[in-house]
């Protein structure tokens, strides 16, 4: 996270895109996006050259002799004019064709990007900015990504909106990625659900850059992430470079749709897929059709998620309350398929306003292992009441938070036997769910305790309100003897 001078001199920066006239967030932190690139090549470049230095090597050329004008350190030092036609017409046209091969998924969506600063005065007042951001640290490009993206106030269409980081760190916590896992996010939007796994496995894990296979793995293997909007796309293709993941593997795909035909291919799965409501038969697979006969994206994603697993492989999604507890044939099918089928572990209900300013909508985690032979024996239910913000569309921070409580009592769910169902989290063993039509809601396991309260009788109410109106009539009484 960042805060004090750094987040000043961002807030600066923004303002000067939206006095320009760039006002969509999204544009701005593309275009924000493309200059902090531009100059963390020449910042590589500099690394390369001195450590190659160092060992009186020849540094490996990410600008050859002939594009050292295009690098940050020289073009900054030009007068307004000349920077803007130079980054404009040469240095952003280098950028976008940085991957020869069109292999990587930054080339591939760096296709239609477009420079849209829109007058060299602008360019000039950015870049002088920029370059005074203090950028050394591993962690600093990456934070300062996420706080770009923390400004996307608006919500997106087909009921995509930006899930909170904090929410994102949680279920990452709740399902603990290793250095082998392969993960994916089939509504990846800016990849948040990826990024934040990486920066777990970087945090918890010693040997993660250390072990050529894990290295290797890490940035070519590991992350996977679908998305229809290539906006988005090039976002979150950005966000993982940013975050240091060399090769992510984010793709154009309708997640849903014959398109998409990924079968128990990944060990990890983390999403909050987007809950557009209906769609037509016509335009979901037919596979998803054949195991959930339902029109109702929630539902199928949960489908998708099954086939998209491998055996012993981990979910942690977002799910809208109707999937709890929705009465048509094919919400029980689908939960009962988790529970009979597979190993559910956890439903955390979360307040209603953790997806504020956004959307009011009433959700919760869902986490479940796929075993395809059963396996759920007693499921953790947990009553999320507070997240550490205020939960109106101001979204303030406030010092109640369940979210640590959650992670250690996940993990540690055989504490949880003797717990009371009236208390905050509690065990429903799977016997119990199947007679309640696998019903996944807190509310019908939980149980409210009434507090008995005891009033005054009427007659001494009513003499203590006689007894105020004689002392108002005296004071009335005193007023007009001053008046008068």
């Amino acid at each position: 996270m960042i805060t004090g001078e750094l987040k000043n001199k961002v807030d600066k920066i923004w303002e000067i895109f939206w006095t320009g006239g760039i006002t969509n967030p999204l544009s701005v932190i593309e275009q924000f996006t493309y200059l902090l690139f531009i100059k963390g090549l020449d910042d590589k470049q500099n690394d390369l050259e001195q450590n190659a230095s160092v060992i009186g090597i020849e540094a490996k050329e990410i600008f050859k002799e002939d594009e050292q004008d295009l690098r940050w350190k020289n073009f900054k030092q030009l007068a307004a004019k000349e920077m803007y036609n130079l980054v404009s017409k040469k240095v952003f046209p280098f950028i976008k064709n940085l991957h020869g091969d069109k292999d990587s998924a930054f080339s591939r969506y760096m296709d239609d990007a477009i420079f849209m600063i829109p007058t060299p005065q602008m360019l000039e007042k950015i870049v002088t900015n920029i370059d005074t951001l203090p950028m050394e640290e591993r962690d600093a490009k990456g934070d300062l990504y996420e706080y770009l993206l923390s400004k996307v106030a608006t919500s997106g269409t087909n009921g995509q909106f930006r899930t909170p980081r904090h929410i994102i760190k949680m279920m990452v916590e709740l399902v603990n990625p290793t250095p082998s896992d392969i993960i994916v996010d089939p509504a990846a939007g800016t990849a948040g659900f990826l990024v934040a796994a990486g920066e777990y496995l970087q945090k918890n894990n010693q040997d993660l850059f250390t072990v050529q296979e894990l290295n290797q793995h890490y940035h070519n293997n590991m992350f996977h992430g679908y998305d229809m909007d290539r906006t988005m796309l090039r976002i979150g293709a950005m966000n993982m470079m940013l975050h240091g993941v060399e090769s992510p593997h984010i793709e154009y795909q309708d997640s849903l749709s014959d398109q998409n035909k990924d079968e128990e291919k990944y060990t990890l799965l983390l999403a909050n897929p987007p809950f557009k409501g209906s769609l037509d038969y016509e335009s979901v697979s037919a596979d998803l059709l054949k195991v959930t006969k339902t029109k109702k994206t929630e539902l199928l994603f949960l489908t998708l998620m099954l086939r998209m697993l491998k055996k012993g492989g981990r979910c942690a999604t977002i799910v809208p309350d109707g999937v709890l507890f929705g009465s048509s044939r094919a919400h029980k099918a689908i939960r009962k398929e988790i529970v009979e089928n597979h190993h559910l572990h956890a439903v955390i209900s979360m307040p209603s306003g953790v997806f504020k300013p956004y959307a009011g909508v009433s959700t919760a985690i869902l986490v479940f292992t796929k075993t395809g032979a059963g396996g759920t024996d007693k499921v953790w239910f947990y009553d999320m009441k507070a997240d550490g913000y205020s939960l109106d569309d101001k979204r303030q921070p406030i010092e109640d938070s369940d979210i640590d409580d959650i992670i250690k009592r996940y993990h540690a769910r055989e504490n949880e036997e003797d717990r009371e169902r009236t208390e905050q989290s509690f065990l429903v063993s799977k016997d119990e769910i199947k007679e309640n039509n696998y019903d996944l809601s807190i509310t019908i396991y939980k149980e409210i305790e009434y507090e008995e309260v005891e009033y005054e009788e009427p007659q001494d109410i009513l003499s203590k309100i006689k007894k105020l109106e004689d002392e108002i009539i005296n004071i009335i009484d005193d007023l007009e003897g001053m008046i008068y």
